[in-house]
C-alpha cells in the first residue's frame, strides 16, 4: 500500500516540529539589536540616539546576568533539556556567543564612528588622552589627586594578597608593574578597582581653560593617565580596564525559609558576587593579561569581549542629563488630562457615573496618584488594598499608603519581593509600610505577584461600595512617562469583588473562587485566551469573519503558539505586535501565513498588554499584566480585564491600528527570525504610532 497521500487530503503538519519556532535567547537579541538601530537612525534626536545605545548595553547586561547565566547554570548540570527549537544548552550558549559579539562589536562601531563623531560637531566632546592641552592636564591631576586618589585601594597580587573579589559589573583596572616596592616586593599585577562613587563621565570646567560647555573626559582616561602615581617608585608597563558580568539571578527555596525577607536580604548580598558569566577587556589588552583574568573567572574564550572603549557604556548615560541642548532631545510634552477627571472634584462620584479609562505616558498618571491620595484622606474609606510590584524608592503612592494607615484604616499591601533588580528596594518599601501600621504581605510562595490591582472599599449611606484600578504597567511615576500602560478606574460591581477575591487568595488560604469577570493566572487565564482562540477557529470554519489582535512584550509558550498556527491555518487573521521575544515564526506556507508579527520600538517603551477577539461581531478585549510566557501563565499571579464599554474598545482598537500601520517605528518579525524595519512606500503616509497617540491624546482631553 502506498504511503503518499491522496490528492486531495491536505498533509497535516506537525505544530511542535523544532523548524516553527525561534530560540527565545537569540530573539532577545535580536530585540536589543532593534533598540541599537534607533542610535543609528538619524531621524532619531542625537542625544536619544546616545541613550539608545547606552540602552542596548544595559539589556545585554540583564540579558548576560539572567539569560546566559541560565544557559551556564545547565550547562554545569550536564542538562542537554531542549525547548520547544530544539537547541541545547551547548549549542545554544554558542549561538549566543556568536550573536552576542556581533552586537558588541556593533555598539562600539556605532559610538566610535558614528556617535562620537556627530556629538562633536555638536559641540559635545569626549577628549582622548592624547589631545588634552596643558590646562586641562593640570586640572585632570588636580581631580585625580583630590577625589579619586583617596577612594582607591589598589591590591598588589601576590602571595599574601590574593585575587581580590571583583563586584559585578564594576569598573576595574589590571595594571602590569615592574620595580620594587619600599619593602623589597617585585610585584609584576595590580588590581585597581574604580570609585563606585564617581561618575563615569568628568565634565571640564567650561570656563578659564579653553574648555568648550560640553567637554568630557572618561573616569577611565584619568585613571590610565595618572595610575603610575598610585604605585610610588615602580614603573606602570601596562594599564588595561575590565568589567565582569555575573549571575545576579536570585535562588530562594521558599519552602524552606521562615521568613521571605530576611531570606531575600542574604541572597541579594551573594548577587554582587555570583559566578563569572562575561569579562569585558580593553581590546589593547595582551593575550596573557586577559587569559589570566579569565582563567581567575573560569570562563571559556569564547566569554571575553574585547572593547574598543569604556566597558560600561551604558554608565555613558548619564551624559543626557548633563547637556542642556533641547533640540537633541525629544520635544517636551504634557501628559493629557481627560476632561471627566479635570472637573471632577471626589474620583468616588465620577466612578459612580462611569468608568475611566487611561493611556500613559500620553495621559497624565497624575489621577491614579490623586485616587489612592483622596481614598487616604477621604473618612468615608475604610480599606485600601494594593499591589506593588515596582514603585520607584520615593513614590507617592506609598506615602498615601502610609498615612492611610497611620489614620486608622485597614492598608493591605502586597509587595513582591522578588521584583527582579526592584528586591532592595521592596524591601526598604515593606520595612516603611509595617512601621506606619500597614499589613504588609508577600503573596503566595512559588508565585510571583504580578498582577496591578487597587481596591477602596468605602461607606456609602450604610453600605460598603468598591471602587478599583487595574493596570497593564506599575504603580511608579517615573516609567509612567516612559513605558506605554493602560489603566482602568471602575466601580463595576462585578469586576470589583473579583478583585477583592484576588486579594483575599493573597492574603489569606482558600480554594480558588470563581471570577465574575477576570481571568487570573495560574486558574482560568491560559485556559480562556486558548478557548477564545478556538472560538475564532470555529467561526473561520463557519465562514465568518475571524480576526484576533494581541500586543504584548513577549510571546513564548509553545501551547499558546501551536494554537495561534492552528488558528492560522483555518483562516483565522491574526496581528500580533510583540515588543520583545517571539517565538513564532509567521509567514510559513500551510501553518502562519495568516499572522503576521511586528514590534514597536520607539519614545517610550511599549508595555500594554492587550488581547482582542473579533467574535463574530460581538468583540471581546481584555487588557493584562500578563505576557504570553510559560511564567506569566503558571507561575506568577496575573489578571486580564474586559473592557465592556463600546466606547472605549473602540478607542483601545483605535490606538491598534495605528501600530499596525506604523511605517516608522514598525520592525516586521521574517520567517527566519530576522526584522524588516518597515518604512513608508511611495506615495504612503508618514504613520508613527506614538507621535500620533501624543496628538491623538492631547486632542482626546
Amino acid at each position: 500500500m502506498s504511503d503518499a497521500y491522496p490528492v486531495d487530503q491536505p498533509v497535516e503538519i506537525d505544530l511542535k516540529q523544532p523548524e516553527l519556532y525561534i530560540n527565545r535567547e537569540l530573539s532577545l537579541i535580536e530585540f536589543n539589536r532593534r533598540v541599537l538601530d534607533l542610535a543609528k537612525d538619524p531621524g532619531t534626536p542625537l542625544l536619544e540616539r546616545f541613550r539608545f545605545l547606552c540602552i542596548s548595553t544595559l539589556n545585554l547586561d540583564e540579558f548576560f546576568e539572567i539569560s546566559v547565566a541560565s544557559v551556564k547554570e545547565k550547562l554545569d548540570a550536564g542538562s542537554v533539556q531542549a525547548g520547544a527549537d530544539n537547541l541545547g544548552p551547548a549549542d545554544l550558549s554558542k549561538a549566543i556567543s556568536t550573536a552576542a559579539h556581533d552586537l558588541v562589536d556593533e555598539q562600539y562601531r556605532v559610538l566610535n564612528s558614528v556617535l562620537i563623531p556627530e556629538l562633536e560637531a555638536k559641540s559635545i566632546r569626549f577628549i582622548r588622552r592624547t589631545d588634552w592641552t596643558p590646562a586641562q592636564t593640570d586640572w585632570l591631576h588636580k581631580f585625580f589627586h583630590d577625589e579619586v586618589t583617596p577612594l582607591i585601594t589598589p591590591v598588589a597580587l601576590d602571595p599574601a594578597h590574593p585575587f581580590p573579589k571583583i563586584l559585578n559589573k564594576s569598573l576595574n583596572f589590571i595594571v602590569s608593574l615592574k620595580g620594587k616596592d619600599a619593602f623589597g616586593r617585585n610585584s609584576a599585577l595590580a588590581i585597581v578597582q574604580a570609585p563606585r562613587a564617581l561618575a563615569r563621565i568628568i565634565r571640564l570646567p567650561p570656563r578659564g581653560h579653553g574648555n568648550g560647555p560640553y567637554d568630557f573626559v572618561f573616569l577611565s582616561s584619568i585613571i590610565h593617565a595618572f595610575i603610575e602615581e598610585i604605585f610610588v617608585g615602580m614603573k606602570v608597563i601596562g594599564c588595561y580596564q575590565f568589567r565582569v558580568t555575573r549571575n545576579s539571578d536570585l535562588f530562594v527555596d521558599e519552602e524552606e525559609v521562615d521568613d521571605l525577607l530576611l531570606a531575600m536580604e542574604g541572597e541579594l548580598l551573594s548577587r554582587r558576587y555570583g559566578d563569572a558569566v562575561r569579562l569585558e577587556v580593553a581590546d589593547n589588552c595582551p593575550q596573557e593579561v586577559f587569559e589570566f583574568l579569565r582563567k581567575k573567572f573560569e570562563l571559556a574564550p569564547e566569554d571575553i569581549y574585547q572593547v574598543n572603549g569604556p566597558v560600561n557604556l551604558n554608565r555613558l548615560g548619564e551624559i543626557y542629563d548633563l547637556v542642556e541642548k533641547p533640540d537633541l532631545k525629544y520635544p517636551a510634552f504634557t501628559p493629557a488630562l481627560p476632561t471627566a477627571l479635570r472637573q471632577a472634584e471626589n474620583f468616588f462620584a465620577t466612578l459612580r457615573k462611569h468608568d475611566v479609562l487611561l493611556y500613559h505616558p500620553f495621559q497624565s498618571f497624575v489621577p491614579i496618584v490623586d485616587f489612592i491620595k483622596q481614598a487616604a484622606r477621604d473618612p468615608k474609606v475604610i480599606a485600601i488594598k494594593q499591589t506593588l510590584y515596582r514603585t520607584g524608592t520615593s513614590s507617592a503612592i506609598v506615602e498615601a499608603l502610609a498615612s492611610a494607615a497611620r489614620a486608622g484604616k485597614e492598608v493591605t499591601v502586597v509587595i513582591e519581593l522578588r521584583a527582579r533588580f526592584d528586591e532592595e528596594a521592596n524591601i526598604a518599601l515593606a520595612t516603611l509600610l509595617q512601621d506606619a501600621g500597614a499589613h504588609v504581605v508577600y503573596g503566595v510562595v512559588g508565585y510571583k505577584t504580578h498582577a496591578k490591582l487597587c481596591l477602596v472599599i468605602r461607606r456609602e449611606r450604610k453600605r460598603l461600595h468598591h471602587y478599583a484600578h487595574m493596570a497593564t504597567g506599575n504603580y511608579h511615576s517615573r516609567t509612567a512617562r516612559l513605558y506605554t500602560d493602560y489603566g482602568l478606574l471602575t466601580s463595576n460591581k462585578e469586576i470589583t469583588e473579583d478583585v477583592n477575591t484576588v486579594f483575599q487568595q493573597l492574603t489569606s488560604l482558600g480554594k480558588v473562587s470563581k471570577l465574575h469577570r477576570l481571568l487570573q493566572a495560574p486558574f482560568t487565564l491560559h485556559a480562556a485566551l486558548i478557548e477564545k482562540i478556538e472560538r475564532e477557529i470555529k467561526h473561520a470554519g463557519r465562514g465568518r469573519q475571524a480576526h484576533i489582535v494581541i500586543k504584548v512584550n513577549s510571546l513564548v509558550e509553545p501551547k499558546f503558539i501551536q494554537t495561534l498556527y492552528r488558528a492560522s491555518q483555518a483562516g483565522v487573521i491574526i496581528d500580533l505586535i510583540v515588543r520583545g521575544i517571539c517565538c513564532l515564526r509567521p509567514g510559513i506556507p500551510g501553518v502562519s501565513e495568516n499572522i503576521r508579527v511586528r514590534s514597536i520600538i520607539g519614545r517610550f517603551l511599549e508595555h500594554t498588554r492587550v488581547y482582542h477577539f473579533l467574535n463574530n461581531g460581538k468583540p471581546e478585549l481584555y487588557l493584562s499584566s500578563a505576557d504570553c510566557m510559560e511564567r506569566n501563565f503558571f507561575r506568577r499571579i496575573e489578571v486580564a480585564f474586559p473592557i465592556e464599554s463600546e466606547k472605549m474598545r473602540a478607542r483601545v482598537m483605535d490606538d491598534l491600528n495605528l501600530y499596525l500601520t506604523d511605517n516608522v517605528q514598525a520592525w516586521e518579525l521574517q520567517q527566519d527570525g530576522s526584522y524588516r524595519h518597515r518604512r513608508p512606500a511611495e506615495g504612503e503616509s508618514v504613520v508613527n504610532a506614538q507621535a500620533a497617540l501624543l496628538e491623538k491624546y492631547a486632542e482626546f482631553a
